[in-house]
């Protein structure tokens, strides 16, 4: 491997790590819902809310931070997402109540929301053809590792350092990752100048792009819909909060090979047909996962969900940028998952409304197999992005 290469992958790794700030943020805030919701007296409603009112804030935050980062360059942009998010930390670590809670939410979503446009935009930037493809998707693997250091933390220091000290955790590590990112390169030149992001939408705005906002729309809904609430979805089953830790951490880990599978796709078939394909594959998932009624069941159809709905989330993470040209891949991509993350408002709270009304859970997964089977059909109306030679782009 020459210098080019361990540079490219060495950076690569690094950009990796929003993907896992954005996991162990879902992770965590999953663990710590059902302590909070029993510590702070919550009903399921106002506990859902704490999920939506953080998606809230990583809908502004894709909006705004996909922007700048055609304005101020990626390298820029990468480092104040994630200052955002740690800083936000560590003021959620002394919030007094719920209220409080709630309002700081918003900043560290905000700073989530961020991190995965500007990132992916990264990554698109410097690889091309059939490999650019692969490495968002494997980019997204990440996610699986922030899920696993979510359980870690929750399930061995929850007990010691209570969801604050966990909290501060997460901060320090986010100060730590800043550090890292001086030492990426920039890969687009600084663009005062550059369009906000109406103009933008205005100039490029095709009737598919409402198809892929869908698309984004189902996937972040039916997502961020069921794996928020899976560990209060096992305690509700009977389970201990510690046996969900246990459960949920074996789920996540059949990402990986979700992951792989579609990456190994994604070089064979155009990244869309994956996409669809991973979706329906959810769609199954949420049947099975709907009707489960014991252990095994409940974590073999968990992993069936795992494996296909992160594989269908790194498919359109892959398959967005690929649609829009350097200079406006910033803004068009974060306007794309920001629409994404309202369907993540949606769903957490979703749960919440249905589950005070004492709708069963077999129903509500029945609710989002609809709206995956409806984001697969989506995103078969957009166009096939011009394929280029694999490999790096020379800087």
């Amino acid at each position: 491997m020459d210098n080019t290469k361990q540079r490219t992958t060495f950076i690569f790794l690094i950009i990796g790590t929003a993907w896992l700030f954005d996991a162990m943020d879902v992770g965590l805030l999953s663990f710590i819902m059902p302590i909070v919701h029993q510590q702070w007296a919550l009903t399921n409603s106002q506990t859902g809310l704490i999920s939506s009112v953080s998606t809230v804030g990583m809908v502004c935050g894709g909006f705004y931070f996909g922007h700048l980062a055609d304005r101020i360059g990626r390298k820029n942009t990468l480092i104040a997402t994630l200052l955002t998010f740690s800083i936000g930390n560590l003021i959620l670590a002394v919030s007094p109540g719920f209220y409080t809670f709630l309002g700081i939410r918003f900043f560290v979503g905000m700073g989530l929301g961020g991190e995965l446009p500007v990132a992916a935009t990264y990554i698109a930037d410097i690889y091309k053809g059939t490999k650019r493809s692969q490495m968002l998707i494997l980019a997204d693997s990440f996610w699986a590792l922030g899920w696993l250091v979510a359980s870690f933390l929750s399930f061995l220091l929850t007990p010691v350092l209570g969801w604050r000290g966990i909290l501060v955790v997460t901060a320090i590590a986010g100060f730590f990752a800043i550090v890292l990112r001086k030492h990426i390169h920039e890969t687009a030149p600084k663009n005062p100048s550059a369009q906000n992001w109406l103009v933008s939408l205005k100039t490029t705005f095709k009737p598919w792009t409402l198809m892929l906002w869908l698309a984004w729309f189902m996937v972040m809904f039916s997502y961020y819909g069921m794996f928020m609430w899976l560990p209060s979805i096992m305690v509700d089953k009977g389970y201990g909060i510690v046996n969900s830790f246990g459960y949920t951490t074996i789920i996540v880990v059949a990402q990986l090979p979700g992951y792989f599978c579609a990456s190994w796709l994604a070089k064979r078939i155009q990244v869309k047909y994956v996409f669809a394909i991973y979706m329906l594959g959810t769609a199954c998932g949420a049947i099975m996962f709907g009707q489960s009624a014991s252990a095994v069941l409940i974590v073999i159809s968990g992993c069936v969900l795992s494996f296909f709905n992160l594989g269908a989330y790194g498919a359109i993470i892959a398959l967005t940028p690929e649609l829009y040209t350097n200079n406006i891949r910033g803004t068009m991509t974060g306007m794309a998952q920001g629409i994404g993350r309202i369907g993540a408002i949606f769903g957490p709270l979703l749960i919440g409304v249905l589950m005070d009304h004492q709708i069963s859970i077999s129903v509500i997964f029945i609710i989002f197999m609809v709206s995956l089977v409806i984001g697969s059909i989506a995103v078969l109306a957009l166009p096939s992005a011009d394929r280029q030679p694999d490999g790096e782009v020379t800087q």
